[in-house]
């Protein structure tokens, strides 16, 4: 059963091993170094796995309300999009940009020069710290500042938060006052960028709620004159920007294992492909109607990171730390879930309704 949604990430991992090996004996034509690179391509993959799990579960949260058509397009082009795009064509544009260089240029760069390619992909590091983990944190924010949110896990949180919501715009004050807050904690220069990148960060989330909103409105209004609407862009651009947040704290974190561009995209590539096969086992198993609070420990897991990230730009933050606190709150929501329907026999049929 489970073979049926992991089957084509398993046949990529293969693959990638094998393109892995070639590489490394090429490189090296040793079998010890080999292996080496092996492992390390192997560990990336893990880590990228343990940092985007959550990810995979927001993504089945979003999924499901979208039709078969879209969900098949995120799940083929947004596969491109997060493995060529953010692990290998994001690391690239950020040394062409910040060197002066041009794309060939940045490429023979990441392939013959790697430490450098290394200092000036970390050197970006505030700027990152600042798009990735705002666009986080408001993800994660306005989960839970929802005065139409029933559902409670942390309730003497999540009830206060909820009530708030009624005040507009809290969440997005709450996370300039954050995002200045820490801005204190750097030199001049490193605040600026962190205080643009995270405003830009903020006006991302904005600009991708305002256009799944327009869009929305602009189905509903088809439907009302009888126009078979088959939705799903809005869902489809939120889903990858919030890919693409989630990959930056992956793609810099690689950088503590390796430098080599080629490991550094084969590993995090696997973890992908693995999430991806994580998301669509969670959208056909109904799982989050299963468990009630699983979506809820996603959510936190997204702030905590959110969190982490915009701190990460003052303080070095392990990643096992980083994917400890996702997993850790994930699994907890995921006991809470079975315990709450070990205690209410008839959780089956209110998660079936609440699916509908």
């Amino acid at each position: 059963m489970l073979m049926k949604f992991y089957k084509g990430s398993i046949l990529f991992t293969v693959a990638c091993f094998m393109l892995g090996a070639w590489y490394a004996w090429a490189q090296t034509g040793n079998l010890a170094a080999t292996a080496s690179i092996l492992w390390i391509i192997f560990v990336l993959s893990i880590l990228e796995v343990s940092l985007s799990f959550d990810n995979a579960v927001v993504n089945a949260a979003v999924l499901q309300e979208m039709d078969e058509v879209w969900q098949r397009r995120f799940l083929t082009w947004g596969m491109v999009i997060a493995v060529f795009g953010m692990r290998i064509v994001f690391p690239l544009a950020i040394v062409a940009i910040a060197a002066g260089l041009g794309p060939v240029e940045a490429l023979n760069l990441s392939l013959n020069d790697p430490a450098r390619y290394e200092a000036i992909v970390s050197s970006a590091h505030v700027g990152i710290a600042g798009f990735g983990g705002a666009f986080l944190a408001m993800v994660g924010l306005s989960f839970f500042f929802d005065g139409e949110k029933d559902v409670h896990w942390i309730g003497w949180i999540e009830r206060k938060l909820s009530l708030v919501s009624n005040i507009k715009a809290a969440e997005i004050a709450l996370l300039l006052l954050i995002i200045y807050l820490i801005s204190t904690m750097l030199p001049a220069a490193d605040a600026l960028t962190f205080m643009v990148a995270g405003t830009l960060g903020l006006v991302c989330f904005i600009a991708v709620e305002a256009i799944s909103t327009i869009l929305e409105m602009r189905d509903e209004a088809m439907k009302l004159n009888g126009v078979v609407v088959r939705s799903g862009l809005g869902g489809f651009l939120y889903l990858n920007v919030l890919d693409a947040s989630f990959s930056f704290d992956g793609v810099i974190g690689a950088f503590a294992l390796s430098n080599n561009m080629v490991v550094i995209a084969l590993g995090l590539s696997i973890g992908a492909m693995f999430v991806r096969s994580m998301t669509i086992h969670l959208v056909k198993q109904g799982t989050l109607a299963q468990y009630r609070y699983l979506e809820h420990g996603a959510f936190w897991a997204i702030i905590a990171l959110g969190g982490i990230m915009l701190l990460s730009a003052k303080f070095h933050i392990p990643e096992t730390i980083t994917g400890l606190i996702g997993a850790i709150l994930i699994g907890v929501s995921l006991w809470w879930s079975v315990r709450h329907n070990r205690r209410n026999p008839d959780a089956d049929l209110e998660a079936a309704v609440r699916s509908d």
